[in-house]
């Protein structure tokens, strides 16, 4: 033990007089520091993590493959080692020392980068301190151990040169040092997880910023820890003292046994992709962790207020600040300047309203349907891309739906925020019972299974809440329509859908209700519902009903969208799929092949049974002003995933129909934004412009107060502080 201490003694005096040492440990991880932090404007967040984490594993590496590798061979080859082998010591010490050293000397720069990252550029504090400096100390002594091998297989400087730029390289470009492995393509991404370097990067930037601790990172731990201690095993069976000592090319394989944990953890991701998912997580929190300034902008705050002029300060995914007039200057605040002069800034849109599990159209073969796996991100895509940041899916597949929320909510996937209602609770013969009579038999009692509920008794009704309310749904649909002569269903009792209701609200569940007319209404009501979908398509509502759903708080979503798509293709009329949003959120191939088969012997077909189909455009817009006139909440839902209602673009038209049917802008503003966060349970959070809030919102050109239809000019949507590359969003992997 005295000879450890000994040489740990005389390694650090010898280093601390080094210049070239103190140089490359102290001072060069600054300038990349500062460097970085200038070009990255650190001080307006998001990159500050990144920059921290770069600086920390540029410092790793070089200590381990510069400060441990090459040092060794330089020693070697000057002769230094030599001297020692004379003396009555061994290569341990040695070896000891170095690491001792490497974590000495590096654990000051930790501290550092820490503090000047705090008080310069607002890194705010660690919440894992300890599990932060002993993984910063794992990843020194694991690439330290790396570096060692090299020292002892390589012969020549010029041989260390070559080994070390063949490893350091692909670690800093490809191990996400540089720049999050998430901007890379979906190959290299997989690549990357079979580089050591990766998995230093992922832990630090986690314990940074998902606030994780060193036992969330175990598996990362382990595999540093393996190779740390089957690097140092191996650099004292392989040490030499003299340069005449030559080492067999087929030594240098011994390199493969230090990096076998990384190989086989990445034969792992490379299948289960848990850290390629992780790494897209952590740059999204990265984007959304930026200080963003949009000025000058009219603000129209989701409650039916409006500044004329005024501005919203966004930092770390909410809204800090909201100015009236001349915004301060970015500068003070630190953000980014977003101009919004002749716009209007509103809370993203929310649809109450669709169904994720049809796409909107026809594919012209079966193999074009998409799984829901696919389908369901790209269909959130969409409406994040139309400026909808959050809807509710009100009839799909349970386990399909409640994936894609997760999916969505983890931020692996940039979409809209998905609310789950449902399944279906209607009756044996009901409503929603003939989506499954095209399935395959064999596949028919799974879908039934996921998509409806069909109780025969108040405490069936009650057990099937509760079994949903387990699996963390948003809500409950319940259905009362008889159809009509040419569509007739089979009707649900109304004491069941009370029972349905009072269970859920007993478990702080919200309760839809879907409706036909105006019996279906008033059975609801009395239910004791909390949302009526449609009301009635074919009689009006009596004022004194709307008076009731008023004073009970019960939501009203007239659907326009779906009345008038059933209309048009009943008369033959397509020009909803030509409107220019339609055309840039739908997929080209659903686009061309909805319109042929519209226009088919098939589609004919469908076209006739749709017209028997009572529906009138004028009574549901004399429903929907009776209900405003009433005090009614209004909110707004598309029924998209029906046919002409593609996932996306839709709810702009509803907002124009309403405007057609008599309503004021304000108020239809106010029911797609504010009432549906209302309706979701969300309104604490969502839904207006207000501090504290979630920054999601639409930057639109033009005045939706005096022109509903330019709330189709989308110039910016941001969701959760992230400013949207909408661009990007069809692309994601």
């Amino acid at each position: 033990m005295r000879g450890y201490l000994s040489q740990i003694r005389i390694n650090l005096r010898l280093t601390m007089r080094d210049r070239t040492v103190l140089f490359f440990n102290y001072l060069f991880p600054l300038l990349f520091f500062f460097i970085f932090g200038f070009l990255e404007h650190a001080e307006q967040g998001g990159a500050i993590v990144q920059i921290v984490n770069m600086v920390l594993v540029i410092g790793i590496l070089g200590s381990g493959f510069f400060g441990a590798g090459m040092r060794t061979v330089m020693d070697r080859e000057a002769n230094i080692l030599r001297r020692f082998k004379v003396a009555p010591i061994s290569a341990g010490p040695l070896l000891v020392s170095q690491m001792v050293v490497g974590l000495v000397h590096y654990i000051p720069v930790t501290v550092l980068v820490l503090v000047l990252a705090h008080f310069i550029y607002g890194m705010p504090p660690l919440e894992h301190p300890v599990s932060l400096f002993v993984f910063v100390m794992i990843g020194v002594v694991a690439f330290r151990a790396m570096g060692g091998i090299i020292g002892a297989v390589a012969n020549s400087m010029a041989e260390s040169q070559i080994i070390i730029q063949l490893l350091y390289f692909p670690m800093l470009f490809l191990g996400g040092a540089t720049f999050p492995i998430a901007f890379m393509p979906n190959w290299l991404q997989i690549v990357a997880q079979f580089i050591p370097s990766t998995y230093l990067t992922t832990g630090i930037t986690s314990i940074l910023q998902h606030h994780e601790t060193i036992w969330d990172n175990r598996s990362s731990v382990g595999a540093l820890l393996l190779t740390a201690a089957v690097g140092t095993l191996l650099a004292l069976k392989l040490f030499r003292w003299e340069k005449e000592e030559k080492m067999r090319t087929s030594a240098k394989f011994w390199l493969i046994a230090v990096l076998a944990p990384f190989i086989a953890m990445g034969a792992w991701q490379a299948y289960a992709k848990d850290n390629v998912v992780k790494g897209k997580m952590l740059a999204r929190d990265m984007r959304r962790s930026r200080t963003l300034l949009i000025r000058d902008a009219r603000l129209f705050l989701g409650d039916g207020n409006v500044i004329e002029q005024g501005a919203v300060l966004v930092k770390d995914g909410k809204i800090v600040e909201i100015y009236t007039g001349t915004a301060p200057d970015p500068k003070t605040l630190k953000a980014e300047a977003i101009d919004a002069a002749g716009k209007t800034l509103m809370p993203g849109l929310i649809d109450v309203h669709v169904h994720l599990g049809s796409p909107g159209g026809f594919y012209s073969s079966a193999e074009d349907y998409e799984v829901p796996a696919k389908a369901f991100p790209r269909e959130l895509a969409a409406y994040l891309y139309s400026g909808v940041t959050a809807v509710k899916s009100v009839g799909d597949v349970l386990d399909d739906v409640l994936k894609a929320r997760q999916v969505s909510a983890s931020g692996e996937k940039l979409g809209a925020e998905l609310f789950v209602v449902g399944p279906l609770f209607t009756a044996p013969g009901g409503h929603g019972t003939e989506y499954s009579k095209n399935i395959p038999e064999m596949a028919r009692g799974n879908f039934d299974a996921q998509f409806l509920r069909l109780p025969k008794t108040p405490e069936e009704a009650k057990k099937m809440v509760d079994d949903l309310a387990q699996k963390h749904v948003d809500g409950i649909k319940t259905i009362l329509e008889a159809g009509s002569p040419g569509y007739p269903f089979v009707r649900m009792d109304p004491a069941l859908v009370k029972a349905i209701a009072a269970e859920a609200h007993a478990l702080h569940l919200p309760v839809v209700c879907h409706t036909g007319n105006a019996r279906d209404v008033e059975d609801a009501v009395n239910a004791g519902v909390d949302g009526i979908e449609h009301g009635s398509m074919s009689d009006a509502i009596p004022e004194t009903l709307f008076a009731r759903m008023k004073q009970a708080g019960i939501t009203f979503d007239p659907t326009l969208d779906v009345v008038e798509a059933f209309t048009a293709l009943a008369q033959g009329k397509f020009e909803m799929l030509d409107r220019s949003l339609v055309q840039q959120a739908g997929p080209k191939k659903i686009l061309e092949s909805t319109r042929k088969f519209l226009q088919s012997p098939a589609g004919e077909k469908m076209r006739i049974g749709i017209a028997k189909y009572p529906m009138s455009m004028a009574i549901c817009n004399q429903n929907l002003v009776a209900a405003m006139r009433a005090g009614v909440i209004l909110v707004t839902g598309t029924d998209s995933g029906n046919p002409m209602l593609l996932h996306g673009p839709a709810l702009h038209r509803e907002l124009q129909l309403w405007i057609e049917a008599g309503i004021p802008p304000a108020v239809a503003l106010q029911a797609a934004t504010y009432n549906g966060a209302q309706l979701l349970r969300a309104s604490d959070r969502m839904g207006l412009i207000k501090k504290g809030y979630e920054a999601n919102l639409l930057l639109i050109d033009g005045n939706p107060l005096k022109d509903i239809s330019v709330t189709e000019r989308i110039s910016m949507v941001m969701f959760k502080g992230e400013r949207v590359d909408r661009s990007e969003l069809f692309d994601q992997q």
